[in-house]
């Protein structure tokens, strides 16, 4: 589902997102996404609501330490639930935000 457009699943308009984008784009990625990456993906679109930039990893690590404990809230961790890039760059590609300068 939604795989049949090989490039052409990005946003322009971060208010365009929804959660079938985010599916369709994780499918496309080869990510079945768990309750935990859809926590990753609604805390970075809260954090840019409210902020109005993307959510560095050293944020995100200190929020999901917390939240899920020292080891599933840890960088390695994130960056396994988020093989493509880590949660920085693929976790804000499925929340539908905008690519920072120089990701390619």
């Amino acid at each position: 589902m939604g795989g049949h457009r090989e490039k052409g699943l990005d946003l322009v308009d971060p208010s365009d997102w929804s959660e079938h984008f985010a599916r369709a784009l994780a499918a496309q990625e080869g990510l079945p996404l768990t309750g935990e990456h859809w926590e990753v993906i609604r805390f970075l679109r809260a954090r840019f609501a409210r902020n109005g930039i993307q959510t560095t990893v050293r944020d995100m690590i200190v929020h999901f330490r917390e939240v899920w404990g020292p080891e599933r809230g840890s960088n390695r961790y994130l960056h396994q639930i988020f093989p493509r890039g880590g949660p920085q760059k693929q976790g804000n590609r499925l929340a539908g935000l905008l690519r920072t300068k120089g990701e390619h």
